[in-house]
């Protein structure tokens, strides 16, 4: 998945108000951050193999370090627990250890058989529900939808950029994607990588544009506050 991953950080808002979305999108990208430096540094391989399945045509080769079910549950607890120690906020910490985990959840949905259980296993997990485009789309963008609806819905702009900031951030994720299902493959495996580094820039994005929101509902319509009812005017004399 992309962009079912970013719904899934812009819904926690609501459960975690004081957590920013900078550090939702960054735990539920989290694994997806790490996996472009494991791929230069060598330690995991991807092939372009264009018909692996219907929506991407990445053949995940090895990923044990970034997506195995173990390494993922690590992930989990070590960043939950750093934002623990730091922030003091127990209700962040924990929306954020499901957030980070929430991604291998997602990943065995769309996936082929390909994400193992832990470094070395033979067992690799996998629903297939890239095998189908149409079906993709459909949930996850439905997944991003009502992830961007709940935040707009938590959360209130406090000045211009907190609205414009908004739109175009979830305007430039759709059209990202709309170009990863349907575009041409990408022309080496470096050039994903690369690509892949280009997301921190997202997190980066979801910190600035978070500190122009604010959480709490619109205020009232002005047209529709109900006013008590007038006093009497005093007697005349």
């Amino acid at each position: 998945m992309f962009i079912g991953h970013f719904g899934v950080a812009l819904a926690a808002k609501k459960v975690a108000p004081r957590t920013s979305l900078g550090t939702l999108v960054m735990a539920a990208q989290f694994v997806d951050l790490l996996w472009p430096i494991f791929l230069l540094l060598g330690v995991e391989r991807v092939l372009i193999a264009p018909g692996t399945t219907a929506v991407t045509p990445l053949d995940f080769l090895s990923y044990p370090l970034s997506h195995s079910l173990l390494a993922d549950l690590g992930w989990a607890c070590l960043f939950a627990g750093i934002y623990k120690l730091v922030k003091r906020d127990s209700r962040g910490a924990v929306c954020l250890w499901f957030v980070l985990f929430s991604h291998w959840l997602l990943d065995a949905l769309s996936h082929r058989p390909d994400l193992p259980l832990y470094p070395g296993s033979s067992t690799y997990v996998g629903l297939g529900l890239w095998n189908s485009r149409g079906w993709t789309f459909l949930v996850e963008s439905a997944i991003f939808a009502l992830g961007a609806t709940l935040y707009r819905r938590t959360t209130r702009p406090r000045d211009r950029i907190g609205s414009y900031a908004f739109r175009s951030f979830i305007a430039l994720l759709f059209l990202i994607y709309l170009i990863n299902i349907f575009g041409p493959p990408p022309p080496s495996e470096r050039a994903i990588a690369n690509a892949a580094l280009g997301m921190w820039l997202f997190v980066v994005w979801a910190y600035w544009l978070d500190r122009h929101r604010r959480v709490g509902s619109p205020p009232p319509r002005a047209d529709l506050i109900t006013l008590g009812p007038l006093s009497e005017p005093p007697p005349a004399p």
